[in-house]
């Protein structure tokens, strides 16, 4: 079992290297199964590497050897929910996209400039652009919030911290989100995404009130209303963001997985964008194909791959049984491990991908339920990626703000941390 275990640290290792040089993360996670595969043949044979990839990917073996399928090929084992799911996170960003490039964005942000005064617009104005979950999403309303925090007399750390604060801010209870549809997902904990999202409302509360609290402390100028007419027009662009959840519940109903209600929510919110805004049907198609990317193709493949391979190579006992040797308790691991590897991947999604079956083997020693743990593990990567100095948007917004994301860690740290403890309590005390 030693060189399977060895496999493991070298592909981790690997593959944050590659994460940290902006080598695309799918590729880098299925370069690590590869490493990972090839260090455990002394316990699996080198078929199984190719057939742990199909298992992930297209096809259920079960008890088939892979020699068998061209001879045995069963229609009803071929596997659909890895490419629903890589479908759904790519029409995600193709709705985002096409948010942004039709200017619906920019339509509800001047819409909410004129309803929230006294600097609540440095909250809500990165909040909205939040709604658009694609990587470095806190460039696009860097330069609003700059332009707003001179208004309130904010120094450059201060609003960079608050841009990217409430950027994330959605993303503890935002069930559209790729992080929380694959920890969701049955092949991670097998919960629905809106259970997932009940236990993290504590935390996302928190969220608000940390952020708000600190903005009343630091905003300590507020300039007169130059125009008190209200403009409501705008907030019909929240639409497309919440119309996904409403067919969630209603295709629910009617036996609809997770999955597969999700994707055609979308794609009605697609086309919504473009019947709301009025743009044409021709520059239309032209956004929506030029947002099509194989990118998160790769990064879903990637991540269903690793697991595979991960529990194939056996890897994962060898793993636990080294960490259960450690005077720590199992709620301690649970807490560290997303927390660690969201700050060294300076990715959420990464960060679940990679530690969730690293402390899934602890979560028989805690007392507390699948709901809860879930829960500790999404918010723990989601604070560790969100201090990250390698998080995009930690990156894009210090860049443009002319600061660095370190200068704002004595903001940062502590209320990160500060949420981290508060969910795990509330974890504690309900979902025993």
């Amino acid at each position: 079992m030693m060189l399977n275990l060895i496999g493991a640290v070298i592909a981790f290792v690997v593959i944050i290297i590659l994460i940290r040089k902006q080598f695309d993360f799918g590729l880098s996670l299925i370069l690590g199964s590869i490493i990972l595969g090839v260090f455990s043949l002394q316990s699996i044979t080198v078929y199984d590497i190719p057939k742990a990839i199909l298992e992930a990917t297209i096809y259920h073996f079960d008890d088939q050897p892979l020699q068998s399928i061209v001879y045995s090929f069963d229609v009803h084992r071929v596997y659909t929910g890895t490419v629903e799911l890589a479908v759904l996170m790519t029409l995600i960003y193709v709705l985002a996209k096409c948010m942004q490039d039709t200017g619906a964005i920019k339509k509800l942000i001047d819409s909410l400039r004129t309803i929230f005064s006294k600097g609540g617009t440095i909250g809500i104005i990165p909040a909205v652009y939040g709604l658009m979950p694609v990587p470095g999403g806190a460039l696009f309303s860097a330069p609003v919030i700059d332009e707003e925090g001179d208004k309130y007399s904010l120094d450059k750390n201060q609003k960079n911290f608050f841009n990217v604060w409430f950027r994330h801010i959605w993303f503890t209870v935002y069930p559209v989100s790729s992080a929380m549809i694959i920890i969701c997902s049955k092949e991670f904990s097998n919960i629905q995404v809106y259970v997932l999202v009940f236990a993290n409302i504590p935390a996302f509360i928190a969220s608000v009130f940390i952020g708000f609290i600190l903005l009343k402390k630091f905003v300590k100028v507020v300039p007169g209303q130059v125009d008190s007419k209200r403009d409501y027009s705008g907030l019909i662009y929240l639409l497309p963001t919440i119309v996904p959840l409403f067919f969630y519940g209603f295709l629910w109903f009617f036996k609809f997985s997770q999955i597969r209600s999700f994707v055609i929510g979308v794609v009605f919110s697609i086309i919504l964008v473009g019947f709301i805004t009025g743009t044409s049907f021709k520059k239309y198609l032209y956004i929506v194909k030029k947002s099509l990317t194989l990118k998160f193709v790769l990064v879903i493949f990637g991540i269903m791959i690793f697991r595979e391979m991960f529990q194939v190579s056996g890897a994962n006992v060898a793993i636990a049984d080294i960490i259960n040797t450690l005077p720590f308790p199992a709620l301690l691991v649970i807490i560290i491990i997303p927390f660690i590897l969201g700050i060294l991947t300076g990715y959420n999604l990464g960060a679940i991908a990679l530690s969730y079956f690293l402390v899934e083997p602890f979560f028989g020693y805690t007392g507390l339920n699948i709901v809860g743990l879930t829960s500790i593990v999404f918010i723990s990567s989601l604070m560790g990626y969100l201090i990250s100095p390698i998080h995009l948007c930690n990156v894009l917004s210090s860049d443009y703000l002319k600061t660095d994301t370190t200068r704002m860690y004595k903001i940062f740290i502590p209320a990160a941390v500060s949420l981290l403890i508060l969910q795990t309590i509330f974890v504690m005390i309900w979902f025993k």
